[in-house]
Formats: C-alpha cells, sequence, structure tokens
C-alpha cells in the first residue's frame, strides 16, 4: 500500500471528524459523570475534545470491565445507529469536553460525505476485534498474563537504558477493571514485580525495567 495513501486517508478521517464536531453541541462532563448507560437507547454520537471517556461493561455486583478509553477526536456511541440499546457504559475518566452529535445530524454529514460511512465501519470493525480479543483473554489468560500484555501494550518506546514508562499514570483499581480481577490481585502482582526489579513506581508513574516474564 502507498504510505501516501494511507497518510492521506488519516487526514482525510481527522478533517471529517473535526467538521462533523463543529457541527454538534458542545458539553462539559465531570468525572466519573455517566454518558452512556449500557441498556439505554440512544441516538448520540460523542467526539472528545478535552479529556478522556472509558467504555465498560459491569455485572449485577459491580465488577467492572474497561473495553476501553478514549482522547481527544475519538468518538463513541457509534454502534446506537441500529436503533438498538447501548451494549456498554460510558463514563468522563476525567473532566471532559464533548461534542454532542445527534443521529439526525450524524445521516445527514454521511449523505454529505459518504466516504466517511467507511471510517465508521471500519471503527466499528476494530472495536469488535478489541471487544473480541478481551473477551478471549478473560477466559483463556491467567490474570497475570493478562497484566503483563496491557503494561507492555501501555509502554513507550524504550529510552536508552532500556527502560520503557506507560504513556499515562494508572491506578491499581483501573487495571484491574482492565483485567476483571481484583485490585487487590494486581496490587500484589505489581508489588512482587517491583520487588523482582521487573518494574519501578516513579511520581506514581509506572516503568518497565526490563522484559515481563512470561510466566508468574
Amino acid at each position: 500500500m502507498d504510505p501516501s495513501a494511507s497518510d492521506s486517508n488519516a487526514t482525510g478521517a481527522v478533517r471529517h471528524v473535526q467538521e462533523l464536531a463543529a457541527a454538534g453541541i458542545h458539553r462539559r462532563y465531570r468525572k466519573n459523570a455517566i454518558l452512556i448507560q449500557e441498556g439505554d437507547v440512544g441516538q448520540n454520537l460523542y467526539i472528545v475534545l478535552e479529556g478522556r471517556l472509558r467504555a465498560y461493561v459491569a455485572d449485577d455486583n459491580g465488577k467492572e470491565l474497561t473495553l476501553g478509553t478514549y482522547g481527544y477526536l475519538d468518538y463513541v456511541g457509534e454502534m446506537s445507529l441500529d436503533g438498538g440499546p447501548r451494549s456498554a457504559n460510558v463514563e468522563a475518566a476525567e473532566p471532559a469536553l464533548c461534542s454532542v452529535i445527534n443521529r439526525e445530524t450524524l445521516l445527514a454529514y454521511i449523505g454529505a460525505n459518504p466516504e466517511f460511512a467507511l471510517e465508521l465501519i471500519a471503527r466499528v470493525i476494530r472495536r469488535a476485534r478489541v471487544a473480541t480479543e478481551s473477551a478471549r483473554s478473560v477466559a483463556l489468560v491467567d490474570v497475570y498474563g493478562r497484566l503483563a500484555k496491557l503494561l507492555d501494550e501501555m509502554a513507550e518506546e524504550p529510552n536508552e537504558k532500556g527502560e520503557r514508562q506507560l504513556r499515562e499514570k494508572i491506578t491499581h483499581l483501573q487495571l484491574s477493571q482492565h483485567l476483571a480481577c481484583s485490585r487487590e490481585m494486581v496490587s500484589r502482582l505489581l508489588k512482587d514485580l517491583q520487588v523482582g526489579g521487573y518494574i519501578d513506581v516513579r511520581q506514581r508513574w509506572i516503568w518497565l525495567l526490563k522484559p515481563l516474564p512470561r510466566k508468574w
């Protein structure tokens, strides 16, 4: 594939999201505010302009599994275009500003810019793949294996010492929500890895000092 074509497609996708955001109503949300409730019927699309959103599912006991976090110019709510109930909860992981697009505005924009429909389809496919991988991981991989995979995916490129910092600060509770396990389990595993010299915590940032072992 021609790299210039890929760059052009990415630029076009960003332009479409920016144009769509300009057509919506801007709303601010406090941290932990619920934008989307699982099971509700809603027809709004939310484009993130500031802050971060978190999508998750929860069971009757309050146990949560994080499906993804979304930042600047990411959007959530596109699954509601079929008119069905919402498939997950979405909350503000931190104070956030979003452009809220109703279904009529979104469909009108797609009608005028049909190529944007391909971006929506591609986004739905990517998220379906992530959800499938998360389900497979929870079912088939032990907690340590899921933790090691998550930390590796969240880490930046190594510095001159070979150390890798996570892209964002993340709490033990947030990690447990990604892994569908208890916070106590995450805390114990991280403590063991720190004692073993595999990770370090510097000003609340987790650093990977060397490759994590495959099993623990």
